[in-house]
């Protein structure tokens, strides 16, 4: 079986502005930011409120990520995460199924 290359992937969406507060609040947890912290070896990170959907690996999307997103995948003062699937489920997202959100190191 053979390797299906995408030529164009649209990564945009939008989400339901209740989904959207929901799912933030979530990103914003204290607990979930210490587990952020933690696993990351920092002192402290904020959410930048940026969300993106993972889209297939092309020569345009090397980082499988939008194109706008990827100084962040290569700058040391962000890390990107898998937004945890049990957050999508309780800001009653569905569609997109996957999405990654943006923290920037503030120590």
């Amino acid at each position: 079986m053979g390797l299906k290359i995408i030529e164009n992937f649209d990564g945009n969406f939008t989400l339901d502005p209740e989904a959207k507060e929901t799912l933030f609040n979530l990103l914003k947890g204290e607990a979930f930011v210490k587990q952020i912290t933690e696993q990351m070896q920092c002192e402290e990170v904020e959410f930048t409120e940026f969300l993106f959907q993972p889209v297939p690996y092309s020569t345009a999307t090397p980082k499988g990520m939008p194109a706008e997103f990827e100084k962040f995948h290569q700058s040391e003062d962000h890390l990107i995460i898998n937004v945890p699937p049990n957050f999508m489920f309780k800001a009653k997202i569905f569609k997109p199924s996957r999405l990654c959100a943006i923290y920037r190191k503030v120590k």
